[in-house]
């Protein structure tokens, strides 16, 4: 059985930094979760809660959750609608592919729900009733929309006017259905002692697995959670039967050079001072600061994220006690500041002074200050040889006398 745990939401809320107290949206589908609970005192200002493709059978502990506006149930095990009625902001409510059979005393549990405007009941027994649609619609008059299907006008004045008798209808309906389902629960519960039987008998484990999915079985609540324990049963043979050994990656060379890696694929920038080393790592914003583990050595610097290693290799030694490391409450960025070893004070007069003298001669080697008085233009381009055989050979043009 799986439980609604605080490590759970915790898991399910790192779009709001972990914290459950002011989640607004949380999503619980496919664990398989078999009863609803805690979630009415640990999350209280919740607005969305999907919890489709579990194994719940009753509808509990939502009272408290005043500003919730959408509530998605759909693929569980329930068979009646309940205990919803103090859930005054609810708008939303799908139970798709239920097993609500009781629907009178499931709409009758709705008529306080005021803001309720979209229902959806498809796949429950409930709708294959005659008349369903409209008796609905009559019972609940604040819906706008069943079944993903818009209620018109007319729709609500023909389910008024015929109430009364598709009630008799309905009543008809969920007595077969009552009588029904009893039996089913009894076909059931031989078809599953007899299973067992049988699958004692065999000693092969996957002979077992085989003789139970070529079983032909009904859709009912008691099968699916025969199912999901097969499931759940088949992982654990697989983790068992392989065990996955974590690749530990190869950090260094033979000749004992660190290698660089990046497993978690993030930015990164270094920047190479005179009298430190300066890396720039673009950890996951919403990434808690426990999960980062960082180790500064005199040639190399690791980081481990989530378990994935990020190490860089530095052509200077540093010094490791000197070394910090600071992260960014806003980007989440993480700053570590490794000082060089062999680093000297004198250094940086030097490189400056190299500087001063770079420029100088890079401005005295600059022809736009050689440039002074008038520019001769004639002497900007020399003419070629060419130029001047044709500049001889070039006719007078007032030799040529003039067109007619």
């Amino acid at each position: 059985m799986v439980l609604i745990t605080e490590q759970l939401i915790r898991k399910k809320s790192e779009h709001n930094e972990l914290i459950i107290s002011t989640l607004e949206e949380l999503s619980l589908h496919q664990e398989d979760i078999e009863k609803i609970e805690h979630l009415h005192n640990w999350c209280r200002d919740l607005k969305i809660l999907l919890l489709q493709s579990n194994l719940i059978s009753k509808i509990e502990n939502l009272y408290k959750l005043k500003k919730l506006e959408y509530l998605n149930l759909a693929m569980n095990n329930i068979e009646l609608i309940e205990n919803l009625e103090q859930l005054e902001s609810l708008n939303k409510l799908d139970l798709t592919l239920n097993f609500i059979g009781d629907l009178r005393t499931s709409i009758e549990n709705l008529k306080n729900n005021y803001n309720l405007r979209i229902l959806i009941l498809t796949g429950n027994p409930c709708t294959d009733y005659p008349n369903y649609r409209d008796y609905v619609i009559g019972k609940l008059k604040q819906l706008e929309n069943l079944d993903n299907i818009e209620i018109k006008p007319s729709d609500k004045i023909q389910a008024y006017k015929n109430l009364d008798k598709i009630r008799s209808d309905i009543v008809q309906a969920e007595f077969e259905y009552s009588i029904e389902r009893d039996e089913q629960k009894i076909r059931v519960r031989l078809q599953k002692e007899e299973l067992d039987r049988k699958m004692q008998e065999i000693d092969n484990e996957q002979e077992r697995v085989k003789l139970f999915w070529n079983t032909k079985s009904e859709n009912c609540p008691e099968t699916r959670c025969d199912i999901s324990k097969q499931h759940r049963k088949g992982k654990n043979l697989d983790g068992n039967s392989e065990k996955k050994v974590k690749k530990c990656p190869k950090l260094f060379a033979p000749c004992g050079r660190p290698y660089n890696l990046n497993q978690p694929k993030l930015d990164f920038k270094l920047l190479d001072e005179i009298d430190r080393y300066e890396l720039e790592l673009s950890v996951y914003k919403f990434m808690d600061t426990s999960l980062l583990k960082c180790d500064v050595q005199p040639n190399y610097v690791r980081v481990d994220v989530k378990d994935k290693i990020f190490q860089l290799h530095l052509q200077n030694e540093v010094k490791c006690s000197e070394s910090s490391s600071k992260r960014n409450q806003i980007t989440g960025q993480l700053l570590i500041v490794m000082p060089k070893l062999n680093y000297k004070a004198t250094d940086i007069i030097k490189t400056q002074s190299e500087n001063r003298e770079h420029q100088k001669q890079s401005s005295s080697n600059n022809p736009k200050d050689n440039l002074k008085g008038t520019v001769n233009y004639k002497n900007i381009v020399k003419p070629n040889e060419k130029q001047l055989e044709s500049q001889t050979n070039s006719v007078d043009l007032k030799e040529i006398p003039a067109l007619i």
